[in-house]
């Protein structure tokens, strides 16, 4: 190629990509661009580990629900089959309303949190203790029948707000649908070392044996610093620092085991009518 064609060629206009890659390399142009990519790039890795890992997340919830309702039912040891074990217990979908069992949904895949946000599911709170917004009209809840296929226990799901976060648990009651056998959560952001001891064994440990009920139907459970006049068989020593929380579980107890909640299920129990 001639010296004059050379010449030539380097009068030309260059193209958008000429301009660009001619640019220095740490132009503002090429930073820019090059932040660019590397952030297209990582919300692509990012997103595609999101989808790829959503169904072992979901399957470590499941079986992280099922470790929970083994535990509050006195069913679990440390090395057990989760699964098999779960396997014993008969879910069953309530409708709160009624405080009847429904075959409306499957119950081994009917999600309460998500009917929650569900309008035609769910129904507005206006008298709202637990500071929940929203309530599912049914629930799932998880019965434990003895050898001769009568409750033994109930496991039912609660959830309400403590001081920083909503807590979401399980308490479960004898045949009779008065005695508790056991409560703990699953879920909550409590403050460590003050609310977040409910996760504490030995405060936990205070529920059995204790009982929702006066001889009267009266709803007499309660989470405080003294026991009230109804008496010690329904009294939870509150939580020591931990005073909002404390209320927290007794208004979320005091609600799911109240007429918004389970007690006409739990009416129909001690009748013998499930």
């Amino acid at each position: 190629m001639s010296e004059q064609d050379q010449n030539s060629d380097m009068n030309k206009p260059k193209s958008f990509l000429g301009k660009f890659f001619a640019l220095p390399t740490d132009s503002v142009e090429k930073t820019i661009f090059v932040s660019v990519v590397l952030c297209l790039f990582a919300s692509m890795v990012v997103s595609s580990a999101a989808v790829v890992l959503r169904p072992i997340q979901e399957a470590n919830k499941a079986r992280d629900k099922q470790v929970n309702v083994l535990q509050v039912a006195g069913q679990f040891k440390p090395g057990i089959d989760v699964e098999k074990a779960f396997s014993a217990f008969e879910p069953q979908i309530l409708e709160l309303a009624t405080g009847q069992f429904t075959d409306k949904f499957d119950a081994t895949t009917f999600d309460d949190i998500k009917a929650a946000s569900d309008l035609e599911l769910s129904v507005k709170l206006t008298d709202d203790p637990a500071g929940i917004g929203r309530q599912s009209k049914y629930k799932t809840v998880y019965l434990l029948r003895d050898k001769e296929g009568k409750i033994d226990k109930v496991v039912l799901p609660i959830h309400g707000y403590g001081l920083w976060s909503t807590l979401y648990g399980f308490i479960a009651l004898e045949e009779n649908g008065n005695d508790i056998y056991g409560l703990q959560f699953y879920q909550h952001g409590e403050t460590p070392g003050l609310g977040a001891e409910v996760d504490n064994p030995k405060w936990k440990a205070l529920w059995a044996g204790k009982k929702l009920s006066d001889d009267n139907g009266k709803l007499q459970i309660t989470v405080a610093k003294a026991a009230t006049a109804a008496g010690k068989d329904f009294h939870i020593d509150a939580l020591s620092g931990a005073t909002l929380t404390s209320v927290g579980v007794d208004n979320l107890v005091r609600f799911w085991m109240g007429e918004q909640g389970y007690k006409k299920f739990l009416e129909k129990l001690k009748a013998g009518e499930l």
